[in-house]
């Protein structure tokens, strides 16, 4: 019987800072989907690594020794890029070297797309997490969704009783510009009439706003990762999100919402937008009248909630079955063209 081929190596870099950071999540479950089928090592490219995130998924940060630095095989930058740094100089090239832009941060393809001479390393190739995204950039990608586990997002074994007064919520990273000032006012309409309002990873948001929503009755305001995600989702009816000046390249969180079975309402701009079919799984809004009339519905109407977030679970179903994973992850392990 001859042998098995050998598994190919493969090398995700990740700064792996901050156990609740998307790109980290990201990086942590692209190599879920890899590990069994390939020879498989996680690096940390920044000083600043979460040590606890280390010691649980096997994570080393790149030095300058041997055996401390990724060797060959595939590269697979995950929101961290290998310029102005001395490592690279001293590895075996990679065979493949792959960017995953989990963001939109043009001056990366600069820094990115072209290689010092000495390196001698194979040209990038780009993953992009929507086709929003793809737009943006510009440049040829391969599209493939940020990684959720939808076993972990799923609805709640106990629905909330009809009868509850309903929540509205959101969670984010804890800075002013995931949040938009021009949503403060729908918040209040929602609480007088009779909604409550969550939103974890607002408490910067609220200190620039003068405290205008620590002041509503009925709003909670909670810190980054201050109750687990899934735990947090189950707890609301509606998931409503907006960005400030910050742009949404995918919107990991408003995926894991319908992946909880959440009728979502979301600003129009954002890579989410591509798989939010309005009025079928979710709804999508330019302004914020619109906003406020699309809560309001969803508000007034229990069976609109429970129909639009069992199509919103079916949508990510689709998205994250084992055939889809399974094609997504053939990328990375195919021989360099």
């Amino acid at each position: 019987m001859p042998n098995a081929a050998p598994k190919p190596v493969i090398h995700i870099i990740n700064g792996f800072m901050n156990e609740n950071g998307g790109s980290e999540q990201e990086a942590l479950h692209l190599a879920g989907l890899l590990r069994d089928r390939s020879e498989l090592a996680l690096w940390s490219s920044s000083s600043r690594f979460s040590r606890d995130l280390a010691q649980r998924y096997g994570i080393r940060r790149i030095g300058l020794r041997p055996g401390t630095r990724p060797e060959g095989g595939t590269f697979v930058f995950v929101g961290a890029h290998w310029r102005h740094t001395a490592w690279p100089y001293l590895v075996r090239a990679p065979r493949r070297l792959i960017y995953v832009f989990n963001t939109f941060h043009p001056k990366i393809l600069s820094l990115t797309a072209a290689h010092p001479f000495m390196l001698r390393w194979p040209r990038t190739e780009y993953v992009a997490i929507s086709d929003f995204q793809r737009s943006l950039l510009g440049v040829e990608c391969e599209v493939q969704p940020s990684p959720i586990d939808i076993a972990r997002f799923s609805p709640s074994p106990d629905p909330r009783p009809d009868n509850a007064r309903p929540v509205i919520g959101r969670l984010s990273r804890d800075t002013t510009d995931k949040h938009d000032t021009d949503d403060i006012p729908l918040y209040r309409a929602w609480i007088e009439d009779g909604a409550e309002v969550r939103l974890q990873g607002a408490t910067q948001f609220s200190a620039a706003s003068g405290d205008a929503l620590g002041a509503m009755l009925r709003m909670q305001i909670l810190p980054e990762g201050a109750v687990p995600t899934v735990a947090f989702l189950r707890g609301l009816d509606i998931f409503y999100y907006r960005t400030g000046a910050h742009v949404e390249t995918f919107g990991r969180v408003v995926l894991e919402a319908m992946a909880c079975g959440l009728p979502v309402v979301c600003h129009r701009r954002g890579g989410y937008a591509d798989w939010i079919r309005h009025g079928e799984n979710g709804f999508l809004f330019d302004r914020s009248d619109e906003a406020d009339q699309l809560v309001r519905t969803l508000l007034a109407n229990a069976g609109l909630r429970k129909t639009i977030g069992e199509r919103a679970r079916a949508t990510v179903e689709t998205m994250y079955s084992a055939k889809a994973a399974r094609e997504r992850a053939d990328f990375y392990l195919r021989e360099p063209r």
